[in-house]
């Protein structure tokens, strides 16, 4: 006898139907699993075999072939035992799924038929209202993630036999329901730019970063703030929307890392990898490939603390997410392309010791160290940061200092405001801050008088600027004028963003 079950899988952050076909036919005992299965999915017949002894039902002990469709794409994880198992007993006959099959069947089996939670439920949810299935039957901790996407009636079963109690009509099961799933948008209280004594400067370039989206790196002697100042810059950014939240969980829905009880990602992310990560770990990938860091940073922050430790390949597979907010991978199987739109904040020391050029502190490194710890950094990379910022050491008076800088609270209006301004410049484009403008959105809206002109030729001349530099800066002085809530650029606004540009005259050149 013939049985047919829906499920579903999930390539990079994407899902796809997959139907699991059961057909139990006289012979030998043979339980056989088709439709490229990986090895987690191959060793689903020894947990389901135990799941249904052990739950009280029957194992036929004939020949049993399942069929993963469509069968030309390899298929992983241990989604499919439910299913499977569900299969097995429609196929012989012990419960009619006929009147299911516009329903998802998903769940990892333990030895006594409970289920475990599973990866990629989002995916599917939102894959299943797409095709418009009716619901879903899942593992309960799963349900507050599935439950966000409308339209889908979620199934919570901790076993099962409780599954086969409710499609065989002698129990009922009550769908989730969202008001089980929080939203939480508030940012962590311990944080906040009050907390840092002086590095004025430093602030403002952290206000314009936020306003404008803009990549960011800092270099300074040790203990100087930078790290302090990178951790507070989630504080002053906007609220994750819920499509922006929608595209972050589906991320961490694939890896499994989805905040428990929580059926979403609700704050912007801030991943802070160590120096010692791999280029796989950093851009994703892996034999089946995964999201990386570039890709759970996707929406909010990728903080690079000592930025010339990281091998030159780490680095330099950086360039294509910062120009294109998404990364693609290839294998020899497959194709896959993540997002990856985030905002790139770095840390560095502007030598070995850490305190070259340094008022206060004699730097102990010969010409040629300081050089090579520079060149760790290629220019095309520092080319696709927008601000460049030195962070001097702080003074004593400001560390002493009793009174309070400015908060977050009111930098953060000002960066809203900033950002109204552009969603409403950019209202009829497919692009929202000023870091994304191209060719055609600056020559639109970043038109500079001739004194500014001037002054732009005369530093380009003098600096030695890219013509990928030019562009920051023009994208920089508009963010600059958007949070004084001027329409034209001016002078002003040209002079502060080139001084954002000190890296490219006194580190790499």
């Amino acid at each position: 006898m013939l049985a047919k079950v829906l499920s579903g899988a999930v390539i990079g952050i994407d899902a796809y139907l997959v139907e699991v076909e059961t057909d139990i036919s006289h012979g030998l005992p043979l339980f056989a699993t088709v439709g490229l299965p990986d090895s987690t999915v191959r060793e689903s017949k020894e947990r389901v075999k135990a799941a249904i002894r052990n739950s009280g039902y029957h194992f036929p002990s004939d020949r049993i072939t399942v069929n993963l469709a469509p069968a030309d794409v390899k298929k992983e994880g241990s989604a499919f035992d439910l299913p499977i198992a569900i299969g097995i007993l429609a196929a012989t006959g012990l419960v009619d799924i006929s009147s299911y099959s516009k329903f998802i069947f998903l769940g990892e089996l333990a030895l006594d038929g409970l289920l475990r939670p599973i990866k990629g439920v989002l995916p599917i949810a939102v894959k299943a209202k797409e095709l418009g299935l009716e619901g879903i039957f899942l593992p309960p901790e799963n349900a507050p993630e599935a439950c966000v996407v409308e339209g889908i009636r979620i199934y919570p079963v901790n076993s099962m036999s409780r599954v086969i109690d409710f499609l065989s009509g002698n129990s009922e099961i009550s769908p989730f329901s969202i008001k089980s799933a929080g939203f939480v948008e508030e940012h962590d209280p311990c944080l906040d730019f009050k907390d840092i004594r002086g590095q004025e400067n430093a602030k403002r370039a952290m206000e314009i970063a936020a306003a404008g989206g803009h990549n960011l790196i800092m270099a300074g002697p040790p203990g100087s703030g930078k790290t302090m100042l990178a951790k507070r810059l989630p504080t002053i950014l906007p609220a994750l929307g819920f499509k922006e939240s929608i595209q972050t969980s589906k991320v961490y829905s694939v890896l499994g890392l989805i905040p428990k009880g929580s059926g979403l990602v609700t704050r912007r992310p801030f991943r802070s990898p160590h120096h010692t990560i791999s280029d796989a770990g950093m851009i994703g990938g892996g034999h089946n490939p995964r999201p990386g860091e570039v890709s759970m940073a996707h929406n909010g922050v990728l903080f690079l603390d000592e930025l010339p430790e990281f091998r030159k390949n780490v680095l330099e597979v950086l360039r294509q997410p910062v120009e294109d907010g998404q990364v693609t991978i290839s294998r020899a199987n497959a194709t896959i392309t993540y997002p990856a739109n985030f905002m790139l904040v770095a840390a560095m020391n502007p030598c070995p010791c850490g305190f070259w050029g340094d008022p206060k502190r004699e730097c102990t490194c010969s010409p040629i160290q300081v050089q090579r710890y520079r060149a760790k950094i290629s220019g095309p990379l520092m080319d696709r940061i927008d601000i460049h910022l030195e962070v001097p050491s702080v003074r004593y008076k400001d560390l002493s200092s009793t009174s309070d800088g400015v908060s977050s609270k009111e930098i953060f209006k000002r960066v809203i405001e900033a950002r109204n301004i552009q969603s409403k410049r950019y209202k009829e484009g497919n692009i929202h801050l000023n870091a994304g403008m191209t060719s055609r959105h600056i020559k639109q809206f970043c038109n500079i008088n001739a004194e500014s002109n001037a002054l732009l030729e005369k530093a380009m001349e003098k600096f030695g600027f890219s013509a990928r530099a030019h562009v920051r800066i023009l994208k920089i002085a508009r963010t600059i004028a958007d949070l004084e809530g001027v329409k034209d650029i001016s002078v002003q606004h040209i002079a502060e963003a080139i001084q954002y540009r000190t890296l490219d005259r006194r580190i790499l050149r």
